[in-house]
């Protein structure tokens, strides 16, 4: 079995569950689920979970992100964006300065409406399933921050504009809402993912690519290991002693753990070696609150583990099949 995550370049008319359904064909496993709805006619990154990595998808959307996207000022629509029914088209006459000076009074915190078009429940159901039964129901606004967003191109009506911003942030919304603000109403055209969190569209693959990959015997290439992901959380590893307590998945206190020099997490070290790895006791060399990788005195990458007090509390664990 395949464990990791795979960054998916998803084509338009593809639902993220068709994703799975597709690697499941692909990779022959049923153990995969993805991080988090994208839309069909959306393309980009989709980060997937494999194996014992589905741990993280309940994580991983929580990231940050990043798309590209082209804004059709005068048109506005039930969607938000050119799929759904025109409501109602205007003349854009504002300018180039007005264009760049609407745009960036989105830019920081702000409140947004979830559209009615969306994955959101309310009361057990999909909003977009009420939306499609022509039945509205009130959203409460929420809290998003977009830290950046940059104007590409401004060709007529048309805008595209890259934007990173906080989860939980809807592009058509931003779309129509900057539309709002010019007076000429406006809705999303195109849609791409470009970032989510680590994961890049440089690094994604379409499913096309991820089969020729597999045919190829190549797909390790293109997995990420659960502790890579994580690869900026400091690295321990358990004494001997202790070995016990983390292939149980129990807590462990700050002297039964040592630092793993950098570079050095998966190798099968020496008793001599282990011995004289970095001591990691004491309170004041931890940080509440930190994340931390959690690799059994073997070697093997074990969980993530968080700073409590005076001990190390497990918060995912990954559990080797064979140790």
């Amino acid at each position: 079995m395949i464990h990791g995550v795979m960054i998916v370049n998803k084509e338009k008319d593809f639902t993220s569950h068709d994703v799975v359904a597709k690697l499941r064909g692909i990779c022959k496993q049923k153990k995969i689920g993805h991080t988090g709805t994208l839309d069909p006619n959306a393309t980009g990154v989709l980060p997937v979970c494999l194996g014992n990595a589905t741990k993280l998808c309940d994580l991983l959307t929580d990231h940050d992100k990043a798309y590209e996207a082209v804004l059709l000022l005068g048109v506005k629509t039930d969607t938000q964006d050119m799929t759904g029914t025109v409501l109602e088209e205007k003349e854009v006459t504002c300018s180039e300065d007005e264009i760049r000076k609407a745009i960036a009074s989105f830019v920081g915190d702000s409140m947004q409406v979830p559209p009615m078009y969306s994955a959101l429940k309310v009361n057990g159901q999909k909003l977009y399933e009420l939306a499609r039964k022509g039945i509205e129901v009130e959203r409460k606004a929420r809290s998003i921050h977009i830290d950046a967003i940059d104007i590409l191109a401004i060709d007529g009506p048309r805008i595209t504009i890259r934007v990173s911003c906080s989860k939980g942030t809807y592009i058509r919304t931003l779309c129509e809402d900057i539309g709002e603000a010019l007076g000429c109403g406006g809705c999303m055209e195109e849609l791409k993912r470009i970032r989510v969190g680590v994961f890049t569209i440089d690094k994604a693959k379409t499913l096309d690519e991820i089969e020729a990959l597999r045919d190829a015997g190549r797909l390790s290439e293109i997995v990420m290991k659960v502790d890579d992901i994580y690869a900026d959380a400091p690295a321990l590893t358990v004494v001997p002693e202790a070995v016990g307590k983390l292939e149980n998945g129990n807590i462990v206190f700050f002297d039964e753990v040592r630092s793993v020099p950098a570079g050095d997490e998966g190798f099968v070290r020496s008793k001599q070696e282990r011995m004289t790895e970095t001591k990691t006791t004491g309170s004041d060399a931890f940080s509440p609150g930190q994340l931390y990788r959690m690799y059994h005195a073997n070697g093997a990458f074990y969980g993530l583990y968080t700073c409590e007090e005076d001990r190390l509390k497990p918060y995912k664990m990954f559990l080797p099949e064979k140790i």
